[in-house]
């Protein structure tokens, strides 16, 4: 087994937009490979055929399906993030949320001095706690 990663699927063209967005909140983040699709094929041109890019050193795969699914993203799976001041939380939270489905609002639940649960515009959850 050469290695083990998180897999995102994307409809509708969004997986660039989603890793731009991510790897710009996240420091020390960066796209690492960027295949599209060309004419005649598949997909719709210059929509992503297969990327991966890194959150923080956690490298993730992603495409963008050029197949229509009755499915998308659950929060079952989320990214969770460590956050090190409440001014990151804050900023961070505030950034996904925007255009997104708030599941828990930023909070003391007892377990975290702060902790908030997402799904970003994109569908994808994310789990953000300042510990």
């Amino acid at each position: 087994m050469e290695k083990v990663l998180p897999f995102l699927m994307f409809q509708d063209g969004k997986a660039e937009e989603a890793m731009n967005m991510y790897t710009s909140l996240v420091k020390d983040s960066e796209i690492t490979s960027l295949v599209r699709y060309g004419p005649n094929e598949a997909g719709e041109e210059g929509t992503v055929f297969q990327a991966t890019f890194t959150l923080k050193g956690q490298e993730f795969m992603c495409i963008d399906s050029n197949v229509k699914h009755a499915f998308s993203f659950t929060p079952s799976f989320s990214i969770y993030v460590v956050c090190n001041t409440e001014e990151e939380i804050d900023e961070l939270y505030e950034k996904l949320a925007e255009g997104g489905q708030v599941l828990m609002p930023l909070g003391n639940y007892g377990f975290s001095k702060k902790f908030g649960w997402l799904n970003d515009r994109f569908g994808v959850s994310w789990q953000i706690n300042f510990v």
